[in-house]
């Protein structure tokens, strides 16, 4: 019997997996939690094979609780079930020794077939988000390019950056064009978008 952690914060997305999961002769969900906080410590009370978690959870986020758990639980595989299906978040998984990465509008069979799989000590990635991480290249900016869009993105208006990090108004504003020169953005908000989903800043 394989055992299951789920690590949900929608009540209804919970119980919903909880009740497919059931419905398998060889899976048992023996826990379900609904802040990233409590996965460790509910993994630990009951020792599950694989601990299928969501990225966006409140206290702590999946994917930190997840390489907690591969420290404090190494033998329990862990499953990232995600709608932040980004490039970024696909590398920020591995280097979590995460066993699967999968998008919430899998099928069902899919989910159940890759909790099976990652038991057996197999990966599983969702084959459209693998293609993506590996036409993303390298962050073509800057490191201040980088530090300036990441207050910006923040909330922080240019006079306010500026004073900050010790440059001057029309400095920042440079770094801010550039940035979104360089990611071919129709503007800030567009360069943030792609700069966050690449794991750039």
């Amino acid at each position: 019997m394989i055992r299951v952690l789920l690590a949900e914060d929608m009540g209804i997305l919970r119980e919903a997996l909880a009740g497919l999961l059931a419905l398998e002769d060889d899976i048992e969900v023996v826990a379900t939690v609904e802040s990233g906080d409590a996965i460790v410590a509910t993994a630990l009370k009951h020792t599950p094979d694989v601990a299928v978690i969501d990225i966006e959870l409140p206290v702590l986020d999946g994917l930190s609780a997840a390489a907690e758990l591969h420290q404090r639980l190494p033998g329990c595989r862990t499953l990232i079930l995600t709608g932040l299906a980004r490039p970024g978040n696909l590398r920020r998984a591995l280097a979590a020794h995460v066993s699967g990465f999968m998008v919430k509008d899998s099928r069902p069979q899919d989910l159940v077939e890759a909790i099976r799989t990652v038991t057996r000590g197999g990966r599983v990635i969702d084959p459209q988000l693998a293609f993506q991480a590996l036409d993303v290249q390298g962050s073509p900016l800057t490191d201040r390019e980088a530090e300036v869009l990441r207050l910006t993105a923040s909330g922080a208006e240019p006079p306010e950056i500026a004073a900050k990090i010790g440059l001057s108004y029309g400095t920042v504003r440079n770094y801010l064009a550039s940035a979104v020169t360089k990611l071919n953005a129709r503007n800030r908000v567009d360069a943030i978008r792609i700069a966050t989903d690449a794991d750039w800043i």
